[in-house]
């Protein structure tokens, strides 16, 4: 746009520029990522609400579900231009492409020894780039956030059986579970676990869209206006929570579901089922892996509460 001044056209031209300069930082400020706003809000919401009872009653509470609600979308609103190293930072957190990552092995638990092993694995494969910024991190930061919630459990523990002041850690916990749901979410949605992540990439023998329009139109556009809770809750409700065993090796089985959809999405896409209205094959499809990012996250949630009872170990120095 060309915001200069005419004689005949000054006073157009200052208001055209004026709203220009006011819209610009708002609309980079509201990226659309993940599962959209709208899926992201639907999966903390019944997760929270999906809680056992043995979970301490305020995580469950009207406005703990309203907070976890709001946190949903918390990272992406982290991916703004206008904090740019921010955005740097965390916009690999969200993603792992597996078929690259899984070019180093098996997948190590800490997130320093699978940077280390990208970096050894990159002379053998010249012709991909194999850095966190390329491949994603995403299995990394859900346990890294899920280890906080943990640890924010056991002191909340302590502060009960001290009968000191809880609503601190209270409100820790509440952040620190919705900032999880995030994570959690983003892994149901398959395409944030593959390199086609946004268009089909090399042999195309389907021919599957190769637009860059399948990844915002199937978690975005569609789940705004298709989906609300009232159409998921009923599959997560058919489910019993449960507690993890090997939280990162069990989050990466969860991780490799979604990324066995990713062709699955693809030939609903081919079909039109996400397009308008979709089709029921479609919405079933959108519901299910809605429905297991709640699924996950309570049972991520309920993990943390009950391992955080367990006494922590010895520390045996470095």
């Amino acid at each position: 746009m060309y915001c200069g001044y005419t004689p005949l056209m000054r006073q157009i031209n200052q208001v055209v520029c004026l709203f220009a300069a006011l819209m610009l930082p708002l609309l980079a400020a509201q990226p659309a990522f993940g599962w959209g706003s709208d899926g992201h809000k639907i999966i903390n919401r019944l997760a929270g609400a999906a809680l056992p009872a043995d979970v301490p009653a305020f995580l469950r509470s009207p406005a703990a579900l309203d907070a976890l609600e709001y946190y949903g979308p918390e990272p992406d609103r982290w991916r703004s231009p206008a904090e740019p190293e921010l955005n740097a930072a965390q916009a690999p957190e969200h993603f792992i492409d597996l078929e690259y990552a899984d070019l180093i092995g098996k997948l190590p638990r800490r997130r320093y020894d699978y940077i280390r092993a990208l970096a050894a694995a990159q002379a053998a494969h010249p012709e991909i780039r194999l850095t966190p910024e390329k491949v994603g991190l995403q299995p990394y930061v859900t346990s890294e956030v899920y280890e906080r919630l943990q640890s924010a459990f056991r002191d909340y523990r302590a502060l009960l059986a001290a009968k000191q002041n809880t609503k601190p850690s209270e409100a820790e916990i509440v952040f620190l579970a919705g900032w999880l749901g995030h994570y959690v979410a983003d892994g149901s949605m398959p395409l944030h676990t593959s390199i086609q992540y946004n268009g089909w990439t090399g042999p195309n023998p389907h021919g599957y869209t190769t637009e860059h329009h399948i990844h915002a139109q199937f978690e975005s556009d569609f789940v705004h206006e298709n989906v609300n809770l009232a159409d998921v809750a009923p599959l997560v409700a058919a489910t019993k929570p449960t507690t993890l065993n090997d939280v990162f090796a069990e989050y990466l089985l969860y991780l490799r579901h979604s990324n066995s959809l990713v062709e699955k999405t693809y030939q609903l896409d081919k079909e039109g089922a996400f397009t308008g209205a979709g089709t029921p094959a479609g919405k079933a499809f959108v519901d299910q892996q809605l429905a297991a990012g709640v699924i996950e996250l309570r049972n991520m949630i309920y993990t943390a509460w009950v391992k955080s009872a367990e006494p922590v170990p010895v520390y045996q120095g470095n």
